[in-house]
């Protein structure tokens, strides 16, 4: 089987025995989302939204992540200071939210919103433009986080991919991954500002919908940045689900995507060491010099996260569809390698 299936029908992502109608790659999209069909335990369904700004002058980052995954989920702010190496995390976990985040089906359209005794925490969307605002009260060190962002996507494609897993029929992961939306706003963190400017800072969105198998461990990176003076972003990653129809490697430039086929961290020991990034096609070649690990190591019985998030800088060179060769020089990206139990 290629794993350059393209899916160009629009059509349910699950029929009716709640099975991935087809499974490849699309820069849009096109499938339609239908968690009803879904048949495996519905403490199975794992959903979330994940935004990611960076500041390549600024060398600082900015997260936000809300998720449902039936029987725990969370609504989670970060601040990761890559100048002085600290992180500044804000987070209300939530046990057994079971749906009731309400998440979209798309990443289109719809809001989101959350409010609790210290946090809250709104996504709103009007045509082009994600507006997220963020407030927590009394989480770190006894002081507030107040953040107020504005994304700008332009038209432009998007690596999207329906992945199965060959040892559960039922298991699923829809995902869509958005590069190069221009950042604006702010952070707020003991007394201290972190300012994003859409002329030269960017935004990813990682949108995910569907059911996993219990032991999973993957290999993601993503970037976005300015490239002869025009928006050039990637996305890349491998590891998760059966990927024999296709793989999440791709990149854009000026709005259009280029499809890669497979990837290669390159990783050694030591995650903080200098990584040799390749793909099996010779068109995507680079050297990530990670900066900052936001490590993760949770063991809480039947569940469990052994996670390096790096985030650094990138040099590298990517051959887009027509030959083209793009050189990429110092660009603050995100990679990361999670193994998850739960």
């Amino acid at each position: 089987m290629s794993r350059n299936i393209k899916i160009e029908t629009s059509k349910k992502l699950l029929d009716e025995n709640g099975e991935l109608s087809c499974a490849g790659w699309a820069n849009h999209l096109i499938l339609e989302y239908n968690p009803e069909n879904i048949r495996a335990n519905k403490l199975r369904i794992k959903e979330w939204d994940y935004y990611l700004i960076t500041s390549s002058e600024g060398n600082y980052a900015l997260s936000f992540c809300i998720a449902d995954n039936r029987y725990m989920g969370l609504v989670n702010a970060a601040v990761m200071d890559l100048n002085t190496k600290e992180k500044f995390d804000f987070l209300e976990p939530l046990i057994f939210p079971m749906g009731s985040l309400k998440l979209p089906r798309t990443s289109e359209t719809g809001n989101i919103a959350f409010r609790s005794k210290h946090c809250y925490f709104h996504i709103d969307k009007t045509k082009n433009i994600t507006h997220i605002y963020c407030k927590f009260t009394r989480c770190y060190m006894h002081s507030d986080f107040e953040a107020d962002i504005f994304l700008e996507k332009p038209p432009s494609d998007t690596m999207v991919i329906a992945t199965p897993w060959a040892t559960d029929k039922k298991a699923f992961y829809y995902n869509q991954k958005i590069t190069c939306m221009r950042a604006k706003g702010y952070a707020k963190i003991k007394r201290k500002e972190y300012v994003f400017d859409n002329t030269k800072d960017f935004g990813i969105l990682d949108w995910g919908r569907g059911v996993w198998t219990y032991d999973n461990t993957w290999y993601w990176g993503i970037g976005s940045g300015k490239v002869n003076g025009k928006d050039f972003g990637y996305n890349i990653g491998y590891g998760f689900g059966d990927t024999s129809a296709a793989s999440e490697n791709m990149l854009f430039y000026d709005g259009k995507s280029h499809k890669l086929d497979l990837i290669d961290f390159g990783v050694g020991f030591d995650v903080m060491k200098k990584w040799h990034i390749t793909s099996n096609d010779n068109r995507f070649k680079g050297e990530f010099f990670p900066e900052f690990n936001d490590r993760t190591d949770l063991s809480l019985g039947f569940v469990s996260q052994r996670a390096d998030k790096l985030f650094g800088r990138i040099n590298a060179t990517a051959v887009l569809d027509d030959g083209t060769t793009l050189n990429i020089e110092n660009m603050l990206v995100f990679h990361e390698i999670v193994h998850n139990r739960y």
